[in-house]
């Protein structure tokens, strides 16, 4: 006989106990059905990447746009300025990098976080299920059913 675990994970207790009472009416064993709590992240997310950890967004490319776009035309007015275009044109880069710098900063700061809040959806339980092959498909309609966020079915062969 084939037994199979279902993993499932879940938003809030109420869809899971509905879950886990329609469960039971359907002829799944109590002693069969693990509900594990989740900790879920209560620091803060850095914005700066580390050598080890990155979250795949980067703060310098628009720095580095408005770094070209300024160093053009730094050294377009440097050649009626006393310095010269080769010093405005760093002058402009360099003006340039950091405003680009500071506007992806901010946004990164203020609109991505409030976006990461407002999108929700964290997994707070996660339940197990121990069941024969014939019942998994049941089990997983009925998760799906319930709300589940995400469910997965692992087979392993008995004795």
């Amino acid at each position: 006989m084939i037994m199979v675990q279902v993993f499932s994970t879940f938003e809030s207790h109420s869809f899971l106990e509905l879950t886990i009472s329609t469960l039971e009416k359907n002829g799944i064993n109590k002693s069969r059905i693990y509900a594990v709590p989740l900790d879920n992240r209560q620091e803060k997310r850095n914005v700066f990447d580390t050598l080890h950890r990155s979250d795949g967004t980067t703060l310098i490319d628009i720095g580095l746009a408005l770094a070209t776009a300024f160093s053009v035309i730094g050294a377009s007015i440097g050649f009626e300025l006393a310095w010269g275009p080769i010093y405005w044109g760093l002058i402009g880069a360099f003006t340039g990098f950091v405003v680009g710098f500071v506007i992806r900063l901010f946004t990164e700061k203020v609109f991505k976080t409030n976006r990461r809040i407002l999108k929700g959806k964290h997994s707070e339980i996660i339940l197990i299920i121990d069941c024969d092959e014939n019942q998994a498909e049941l089990i997983e309609e009925i998760l799906w059913s319930h709300y589940a966020l995400g469910v997965a079915k692992i087979a392993e062969s008995g004795g």
